[in-house]
C-alpha cells in the first residue's frame, strides 16, 4: 500500500454494522441469556445492582456486570454513580431502554399464559434418550 494512500484509510470512520432486518437490530442488543430479564426488571424504575442480582437468579456476578456494562454502551440503560461514602449506585433505563423492555412485555405475556405447557414440553424432551451410537 502506497503511503499517500494510509491517511486517507487511517481517517475513515468505523462503519456501523449492517443488519438483515430489525430483528437482528434487536437481538444484538438483547443477545445473551440474562440480559431481556435485566430490561424487565429494569422497567420498574431505578434498580441498585444488590436488587438486580437477587431478581435475575442464577446469573453470576462476572455475568451480570458484564451485561450492564455491554447495555450501558449500547445506551439501553444509564448507570447512575452518586458518588457517596458507601457507595451508592443504581441503574435505570433511556427511552431507548424502555422502548425495547416494553416491545419485550408481549414476550413475558406469552410466556406466562403458556407456562404450564412449556414446562410439561420441556420434561418430556428432557426425558427423551438418545440411542448410544455402536
Amino acid at each position: 500500500m502506497s503511503d499517500a494512500l494510509r491517511p486517507a484509510i487511517a481517517d475513515t470512520p468505523p462503519i456501523a454494522p449492517a443488519f438483515t432486518c430489525g430483528l437482528d437490530a434487536t437481538l444484538k442488543i438483547i443477545s445473551g441469556k440474562w440480559k431481556p430479564l435485566i430490561l424487565y426488571f429494569l422497567l420498574r424504575g431505578p434498580t441498585r445492582y444488590g436488587e438486580l442480582k437477587r431478581a435475575v437468579r442464577d446469573v453470576s456476578d462476572k455475568v451480570l456486570i458484564q451485561h450492564l456494562k455491554d447495555l450501558e454502551a449500547d445506551g439501553v440503560l444509564r448507570r447512575n454513580d452518586y458518588k457517596e461514602v458507601p457507595p451508592r449506585v443504581d441503574y435505570t433505563l433511556t427511552q431507548l431502554g424502555q422502548s425495547l423492555a416494553l416491545a419485550l412485555e408481549p414476550l413475558c405475556v406469552w410466556g406466562t399464559e403458556n407456562m404450564a405447557e412449556m414446562q410439561a414440553i420441556f420434561v418430556e424432551r428432557d426425558g427423551w434418550v438418545r440411542p448410544k451410537r455402536a
